[in-house]
């Protein structure tokens, strides 16, 4: 019997493992299925999405560079993707409708917020470095977890302002000033692509920061950047991108296969013997 299909797109994606997460489910609930790696060019973005309508693939995530760039070829998003205008699984509704959804929000969620204590949100002050793909569903993810003092701060700072036309009270600082204000924050939130590369790192002087900061990077892949590094060295909480990543792929395997799949310890594991 054939096997159903399933992929992740983007682009420089070799560090993913979302084909190792997924295959692991298929094989546990017995799924007859299989899970892929599509790293491809803008060019070929079609190409899989037509894959989807004619049912080729059953459905995909989307990472970076793409989460903004499928949007135009959906018929439509759906719940946190109508909110964050970034769409990270995509699949056919019962109807045939190609549609968008986000899970990178309730990744996020149930990754690190699941464990503050909400009354303790209400004067919490965050931090986001970057303005890209994941940006927005950080955002959505504090405002739904009643966090509401959020600033961002981005390399490119025209950016930054495309994503204060969505949320109305974030603050923007530029690149070059925040860490002038380091010490106001609760927590720190890498969104960028910095940390990915061993010889990518910030320039930015962090060393005037809060005692009790809490300092999350989404990146999972190497499991502990310069950054988380340098924040361990100086006795800092410190989180890296696997829960998130494990999160968000729980949902996008609920949306596609109607089992909620469990995360247990051989699936941790299996995933950090694979982290660099």
């Amino acid at each position: 019997m054939k096997k159903t299909k399933f992929a992740i797109i983007g682009n420089s994606i070799s560090h993913s493992l979302s084909p190792t997460l997924h295959n692991f489910w298929f094989k546990k609930y017995k799924i007859n299925a299989e899970y892929e790696l599509l790293d491809i060019d803008k060019n070929e973005v079609q190409n899989v999405i037509d894959k989807i309508k004619n049912k080729e693939i059953k459905g995909i995530n989307v990472t970076l560079p793409y989460k903004k760039f499928v949007i135009p070829f959906l018929a439509k998003t759906i719940n946190d993707a109508n909110e964050t205008h970034s769409v990270n699984t995509i699949m056919l509704d019962e109807s045939d409708n190609l549609i968008g959804e986000n899970t990178d929000v309730f990744g996020f969620q149930a990754a690190y917020l699941k464990s503050i204590p909400e009354q303790a949100n209400n004067n919490k002050k965050v931090l986001i470095l970057g303005a890209g793909g994941v940006a927005p569903s950080i955002i959505l993810a504090l405002l739904k977890s009643n966090i509401h003092d959020i600033s961002l701060s981005n390399r490119t700072f025209e950016k930054s302002l495309f994503l204060k036309k969505n949320f109305k009270n974030l603050n923007i600082i530029k690149w070059d000033n925040f860490t002038k204000d380091i010490n106001k924050f609760d927590i720190i939130i890498n969104a960028t692509s910095l940390g990915l590369n061993s010889s990518d790192e910030f320039k930015n002087d962090f060393s005037n920061f809060r005692k009790n900061l809490i300092y999350i990077d989404t990146i999972y892949n190497p499991a502990e950047t310069k950054m988380i590094k340098y924040f361990k060295l100086n006795k800092i909480k410190t989180f890296n991108g696997l829960n998130m990543f494990i999160y968000q792929g729980q949902k996008a395997f609920f949306l596609w296969n109607k089992i909620n799949p469990e995360v247990d310890d051989e699936l941790l594991e299996l995933l950090e013997s694979k982290l660099n």
